[in-house]
């Protein structure tokens, strides 16, 4: 009996195991390709943090704030950092209008070269807002993969929009947490 019950436990740990993994056991590695322009949706002060996890992980990337269309040549994945900065934007000379043009039109760009599009959201709960929110729900439903702080999905935001187009989700306790992650997610 106690070795059933031990069967159970073991079996119980692995079970729970697999569905606090990252993308909860969907497929997360070697996603990707490199090099990545990385760029901010929403002119955000966690891009620069994004360059900082990409060098540590020894990945060849460029960074351009405010990429274009032309920027992606010889670019093999967009990753977005995900989050309005009304400070950032102003610094930007930008309104949330034209960032959000500037992204759309970055975004078509990457589809009609088939470059794929890595989603980020570092800045955890106090990057949210109806700003952020809305650039996510517009963005998010083309990504092939997301990162996010935990506490930035605390509601379950990114959760309701990955999950009908199961697109992998990986959660990270804090954003240094995300440079494992990251490396792993690229071949």
């Amino acid at each position: 009996m106690k070795k059933n019950c031990d069967v159970l436990v073991i079996l119980f740990w692995f079970s729970f195991a697999f569905l606090a993994m990252p993308g909860n056991g969907q497929e997360t590695v070697g996603i990707f390709e490199q090099p990545m322009l990385i760029t901010s949706a929403g002119q955000n002060a966690e891009v620069q943090i994004a360059a900082v996890l990409a060098r540590r992980a020894g990945l060849n990337y460029t960074l351009s704030k405010q990429a274009t269309g032309a920027e992606l040549e010889n670019v093999k994945t967009l990753v977005l950092v995900l989050g309005a900065s009304l400070k950032g934007l102003g610094a930007a000379g930008l309104d949330m209008d034209k960032e959000r043009d500037r992204v759309r039109a970055l975004i078509t760009a990457a589809q009609e070269t088939h470059v794929p599009l890595l989603c980020l959201h570092l800045g955890g709960e106090s990057r949210r807002g109806q700003q952020t929110d809305d650039l996510i729900a517009e963005v998010l439903p083309l990504a092939k993969m997301v990162m996010v702080v935990k506490s930035g999905n605390g509601d379950g935001f990114f959760t309701r929009l990955c999950q009908p187009k199961n697109i992998p989700l990986v959660e990270v306790e804090k954003m240094a947490d995300a440079q494992v992650p990251l490396q792993k997610a690229f071949k």
